[in-house]
């Protein structure tokens, strides 16, 4: 019996900000390789940050967005970083992304209505990234 196996085949074109993405994951593991591993998340965001600044990557920290029902205000949204007013860079400290990181993403990106977030978790010595487009 015959397996077909499918491959998913991404371009570099269909992706959304390739290269400031690209940047800034590249940040993301520059700071974990000069932190290593077992810091506060803190420690990470402010390091993130550093690491930002010197790659000339606009941005800013704890975005406010509200979350509105019919108008009125009804909660708040904080994300860590929006970079280039055009990427959610949300960082966790964990050595897994739980649905709960990505549902929690997902409502930033609903809310701000911007096309993509970046969930970077520092994981021990390493990192780990996934990219989340909203449809």
């Amino acid at each position: 019996m015959e397996t077909i196996k499918s491959k998913i085949v991404v371009r570099k074109q269909d992706l959304i900000y390739p290269e400031l993405s690209y940047e800034i994951v590249g940040a993301a593991y520059e700071v974990a390789n000069q932190l290593g591993g077992g810091h506060l998340e803190k420690f990470y965001q402010k390091a993130m940050a550093i690491e930002l600044e010197k790659r000339k990557i606009n941005f800013t920290e704890q975005v406010y967005y509200s979350l509105k029902y019919k108008d009125e205000v009804i909660g708040k949204h904080f994300f860590d970083f929006l970079a280039e007013e055009k990427i959610v860079v949300e960082l966790k400290k964990n050595n897994h992304f739980s649905k709960a990181h990505i549902e929690q993403v997902l409502q930033y990106l609903k809310t701000s209505k911007l096309k993509l977030a970046l969930l970077i978790n520092f994981s021990g010595e390493t990192v780990i990234h996934k990219r989340i487009v909203n449809e």
